[in-house]
């Protein structure tokens, strides 16, 4: 059986590429460690076990990759190639938000110079208001107090809608963006 991570493990022709695609190094990496666990060379890499039942630290809110695009257009048909159907936004506007399953993904045209890894606090998985969820100002709070520099703060003491930005260390933004008033 020929196995995708000895083709990809023996060809470095996939290294210009990667170099090149701001952000998308990880995305490598996890592809890489899948084929490797899926082909069994596993001294290669680590696998993790998926624990189910434990809580994360600090609830962000709904997730989804927030894509800059060049042809929302050509974007949208190449996306519903892989199985994405349209569930929201304005291709009109430069903006659409695709599914497929629990995936989800936004393509932005002329909106972000990059792309985002996008979390939103309040709503869940079908963009429906959460009676309980943590704030955009009190995950602010928090990591503010861990030392994470912000690159956009939320407004101090609001109550409505707001959005904070910030960068990993290897430079790929992350945005919290929160569409719905605090909660009670």
């Amino acid at each position: 059986m020929h196995c995708f991570a000895e083709s990809v493990q023996k060809s470095r022709d996939w290294e210009p590429v990667v170099e090149t695609l701001d952000g998308m190094r990880y995305l490598a990496t996890l592809v890489l460690a899948f084929g490797a666990v899926s082909c069994g060379t596993q001294d290669a890499v680590q696998t993790l076990p998926f624990a189910t039942s434990v809580r994360s630290t600090l609830q962000l809110g709904n997730f989804s990759v927030s894509l800059a695009v060049k042809d929302i257009a050509v974007s949208k048909a190449f996306y519903q190639k892989l199985g994405f159907v349209a569930i929201g936004g304005d291709q009109a506007g430069g903006w659409l938000i695709l599914r497929n399953g629990e995936t989800k993904v936004g393509l932005f045209q002329g909106m972000f110079p990059t792309n985002i890894m996008t979390f939103n606090p309040g709503w869940d998985g079908n963009a429906e208001a959460l009676a309980e969820f943590v704030d955009v100002r009190d995950i602010q709070t928090k990591l503010e107090g861990v030392g994470i520099k912000l690159t956009k703060r939320a407004a101090d003491g609001g109550v409505g809608p707001d959005s904070l930005v910030m960068a990993d260390p290897d430079g790929n933004v992350i945005m919290i963006d929160q569409h719905v008033p605090r909660g009670k």
